[in-house]
């Protein structure tokens, strides 16, 4: 017999201003249920949360709380108000506490490398949101209610959290961007669309083709019906899917684009610097040679060199305090090396996108914030009607002229990236980018930046992002050290090797953590089932190919559809089926076929 819920919302509605945000809203929590929340920036994600939690906002419906059980929060903005320490703050979810030295603060905030005696005030925003989650994981609740965990994060805390929550005994719903955390931990997915939440009992990774079979059914049903539905869902999804589609090409030009990159760097962790480099000027963007900087007495980066071409894209990695945002700022000349040389290529012109949203004046329109009083602004020299231009930017017409203010800060997020790629430009640097952006969001940032004809340098902590963009990666590791690896995320893993694991949850939640699905396997091999599926996949491939062409020579009989409804739409949905297969496999294979370039490399 199935056990009750742990918690219950029953025709949740919730209207803010003329903006119907939850619309008779049904979901349920059962005890250990791994949840992801998706949906775009705006839906109500974050006021389902807050529902959930109990807060009584809802216009209207119940929340159903089994008596007893302990919910817990992550907010994106967590409020310190009141609490004059880390432990403090921290202390005060503990409803049996034993005050600032309890062993399960202290041991928690050992784990997260937390000082319990700092003022939240003096918190940096990776540090914050540490003292936040070391609060929502104190007390054991039995729901967690995660939203965006990953914001401010370095890559180990979040490899930490990925292995803490693996072993976590209770439930947990998590709103996150980070694509490879929810692949990593969700096992169902609800998703928050329309004012609507509909679920999946599956992993996120089959959300895509899902949702995307949900979207192809409703624009068929109703697209003689309702032309507004419509509109709404070709922009919320099907401009989305076609980006991504076009997405497995620029993998391939990405495989040619890192096999280039590899020459360049040379050896693994040494940068090979060649002579003459003058003599490519235009094609040279920045030649670094052997620089390094300190802050008193600690050394951020010793004796880094690096080239870096036009059309590069960099990815800079490593732990908060490494040095990413100092290696960025002399590799762009805005900071002096104290050793070394920085040379960059003639007429760089950057652009820096600011994710505190300085730019953006709030009682200004986006029309206004563009093209100020004009129909037109200017895109890379190229003049494009504001509207069209922020179409692309999946805003809403109407959304044009109402105030920044009212923007949510996923669409701030938007206008300021599309403010920053319409400046002429041939240099973009980008200081976590992800941060509070929907996947939507994120699929038309790395397709802007794919498409972009210059260079891209990026600091980053989403792992999923990093693979999808970056030529190469370098990775600060704290002591100093800065080392350039051919290729993203996964590929900085196989190359660099097998490291110490994050350390373990504590005793108090189950002892054998699960560690993080992409860390590196110990042998510099494929395997054997990785060498049957590079064989198998192609027969796959060509199969999907071929039933796809029959399916859409079925549909492209204009009487179908009248004369039967049913086997039209049964082949509709089984074409976005077997497109989200392909996809699958054109990945994998792509991925699996690097993965042996890179092996054979190392090897």
């Amino acid at each position: 017999m199935a056990e009750p819920p742990l918690l219950a919302l029953q025709d949740i509605r919730y209207r803010l201003g003329s903006q119907t945000i939850l619309d008779g809203v049904e979901l349920s929590i059962a005890p250990g249920e791994r949840l992801s929340l998706i949906g775009r920036n705006g839906a109500g994600k974050s006021t389902l949360l807050r529902i959930l939690a109990g807060e009584p906002i809802a216009d209207s419906g119940t929340r159903f709380a089994q008596p007893g059980a302990t919910v817990a929060t992550l907010p994106q903005e967590p409020d310190f108000t009141g609490h004059d320490s880390v432990a403090h703050y921290v202390t005060s979810a503990l409803p049996d506490s034993l005050g600032p030295s309890d062993y399960r603060v202290a041991a928690l905030l050992d784990e997260l490398k937390l000082d319990g005696t700092r003022a939240p005030s003096e918190l940096s925003g990776g540090e914050a949101r540490r003292t936040a989650l070391a609060r929502a994981l104190v007390a054991e609740p039995d729901v967690l209610l995660l939203d965006e965990p990953t914001n401010h994060l370095d890559l180990p805390t979040i490899e930490w959290l990925e292995a803490t929550l693996a072993a976590w005994k209770g439930a947990y719903v998590l709103v996150s961007h980070d694509r490879r955390f929810l692949t990593n931990l969700a096992r169902a997915v609800l998703w928050l669309d329309r004012g609507i939440v509909r679920r999946l009992d599956r992993g996120y990774a089959e959300f895509e083709a899902w949702s995307n079979d949900i979207l192809e059914r409703e624009a068929t049903e109703r697209h003689k019906l309702d032309r507004l539905i419509e509109r709404e869902t070709e922009w919320a999804g099907k401009s989305i899917r076609a980006r991504r589609t076009r997405n497995e090409g620029r993998l391939r030009a990405l495989g040619e684009l890192r096999k280039q990159r590899r020459q360049q760097i040379g050896p693994v962790g040494r940068a090979t610097i060649e002579t003459g480099s003058a003599e490519q000027s235009g094609a040279l963007a920045i030649t670094a040679r052997n620089i390094s900087k300190s802050w008193g007495d600690k050394t951020v980066v010793r004796e880094f060199s690096t080239r870096i071409f036009r059309r590069d894209r960099i990815g800079l990695i490593g732990p908060n305090g490494a040095g990413k945002t100092t290696l960025l700022r002399m590799l762009i000349g805005e900071l002096k090396p104290d050793a070394g040389s920085v040379k960059l290529g003639a007429n760089l012109i950057p652009v820096v996108i600011d994710q505190r949203r300085t730019a953006l004046d709030p009682d200004k329109t986006p029309w206004e914030i563009l093209a100020d009083r004009n129909d037109h602004v200017l895109v890379r020299g190229q003049p494009r009607h504001v509207m069209t231009y922020l179409r692309e930017y999946l805003f809403r017409d109407e959304q044009a002229r109402q105030p920044v203010r009212t923007l949510s800060g996923g669409e701030r997020n938007r206008l300021l990236l599309a403010k920053a790629l319409a400046a002429p430009s041939n240099l973009i640097v980008l200081d976590e980018p992800t941060n509070d952006l929907d996947a939507d969001t994120l699929d038309l940032l790395q397709e802007a930046l794919a498409d972009y004809d210059g260079t891209v340098l990026l600091v980053s902590h989403d792992r999923d992002f990093l693979d999808r963009l970056v030529t190469s990666t370098i990775a600060l590791e704290g002591d100093g050290t800065a080392i350039e690896y051919a290729g993203g995320y996964s590929d900085y893993l196989i190359q660099r090797g097998p490291r110490e694991v994050p350390p373990a949850p504590t005793a108090r939640r189950e002892k054998a953590a699960v560690a993080p699905r992409d860390a590196a396997p110990a042998k510099q091999r494929l395997g054997y089932k990785r060498e049957r599926a590079l064989a198998e996949l192609p027969k796959k491939m060509d199969a999907l190919h071929a039933e796809m062409t029959a399916l859409n020579e079925a549909l492209a009989d204009p009487a179908l559809y009248t004369r039967d409804p049913k086997s039209f739409a049964a082949k509709t949905a089984r074409l976005g089926t077997a497109q989200a297969e392909l996809d699958a496999a054109e990945n994998e294979w792509l991925e699996l076929e690097m993965l042996r370039e890179e092996l054979k490399s190392a090897g």
